[in-house]
């Protein structure tokens, strides 16, 4: 019998080729990995991924309770600012803590004393081809960039957190980069026993050069006397995940159009904060087909896609490449049926490991 649609369907054999190029990275650099839980969290799939990665790293206080409690081994915490209420437990669930700002910094000396810290440093430069993700926008509030303030705190902390990474499958970028940093804060780094380059490095994709990229690590590593960290998300679950539909009606009006039983404003929220389509596999055929979602949203669009049959109500279409900032940011929009979230387990069996009910969406109200 066939799950009623929409769900999303992890793919634990995909996703165990994405653990293995990571496990393999981590053999050749000697870089720890942390799983970016703010591109995915879905703790049914842990079991598999701590087996390949030494941990987690979160934006938020249950981002962190989610790492420690579900994920274990080492737990990094990292927020743009943490408030007065919430800074106590964050501690008590984190290894090591990663402030924005020297500001929060000084804040929470007394309360994060216990523990590893570090600050973030924002060099200026980024991969980010969207401002509204690029962290070295111009104003950005993500991390230090003056040396000289940095220089009186470094009593306090152990090492640094820089994030500049988006979406970058170009090693040569990566390269140019980080030797930027290297010449920009090369006297801060070598007073550091750590060093995180966050995540946004395409490095489990097709053809990507890993044993330069270990290498490069590696080097900076040795240079600089410091322990590399790593944070993908996107990387770790890449191709990993399809959100499987349904067409529920059709119509012509100037272009063949298909509605599904989902919605990008609630499920893939990011095809429409960045302008992107979805992907659809293998994208070929003779009939053409724009893929429209059912919230009310008239922008509502999964793309235009090429099929080999004729689409019809009733009939499925996988979503492909569906894991990173989609279960972290589905919403109530509509009242549309929140996906429910299922595993293909390496020995081929599905199973459902959450579904969402009427009561579920009442609950997220008032």
């Amino acid at each position: 019998m066939q799950l009623q649609t929409p769900y999303y369907l992890i793919d634990k054999s995909k996703l165990l080729q994405n653990m293995e190029k990571i496990a393999r990275l981590r053999e050749l650099s000697g870089a720890r990995a942390l799983l970016a839980l703010k591109c995915f969290a879905t703790w049914s799939v842990f079991d598999l991924m701590r087996e390949y990665m030494d941990g987690t790293t979160s934006s938020s206080l249950n981002e962190v309770r989610l790492g420690h409690e579900r994920f274990g081994k080492e737990t990094h915490a990292y927020s743009v600012a943490y408030a007065d209420y919430e800074i106590d437990e964050v501690v008590s669930h984190a290894d090591k803590i990663i402030f924005n700002t020297i500001g929060q910094l000084q804040r929470f000396e007394k309360q994060s004393s216990g523990i590893i810290r570090g600050l973030r440093l924002n060099p200026g430069v980024s991969s980010s081809s969207f401002d509204l993700a690029d962290p070295a926008r111009p104003f950005s509030r993500l991390g230090e960039w003056d040396m000289a303030k940095v220089e009186p705190v470094m009593d306090m902390i152990s090492g640094f957190m820089i994030h500049n990474n988006c979406e970058n499958g170009d090693f040569d970028l990566f390269d140019r980069m980080l030797t930027a940093i290297e010449e920009k804060f090369g006297p801060l780094l070598k007073k550091a026993n750590w060093v995180s380059l966050g995540g946004g490095i395409h490095f489990t994709g097709d053809n990507y050069p890993l044993t330069k990229f270990a290498e490069r690590l590696k080097r900076f590593s040795g240079e600089f006397g410091v322990q590399v960290y790593l944070e993908p998300g996107e990387a770790s679950i890449t191709r990993s995940t399809t959100l499987e539909v349904t067409v529920l009606d059709k119509l012509y009006n100037g272009k063949d159009l298909v509605v599904v039983d989902s919605s990008i404003e609630a499920h893939m929220l990011d095809l429409l904060i960045y302008r992107e389509n979805a992907k659809v596999h293998p994208n070929q055929g003779p009939h053409r087909y724009m893929v429209c979602g059912k919230s009310c949203l008239a922008g509502d669009i999964f793309g235009e896609f090429d099929f080999p049959n004729e689409l019809n109500v009733g009939d499925r279409i996988s979503i492909q490449d569906t894991a990173g900032y989609t279960m972290v940011k589905k919403n109530w929009f509509n009242g549309v049926k929140m996906p429910a979230i299922a595993i293909r387990e390496l020995d081929g069996s599905i199973r459902t490991v959450r579904e969402f009910s009427y009561a579920d969406y009442e609950q997220s109200l008032s």
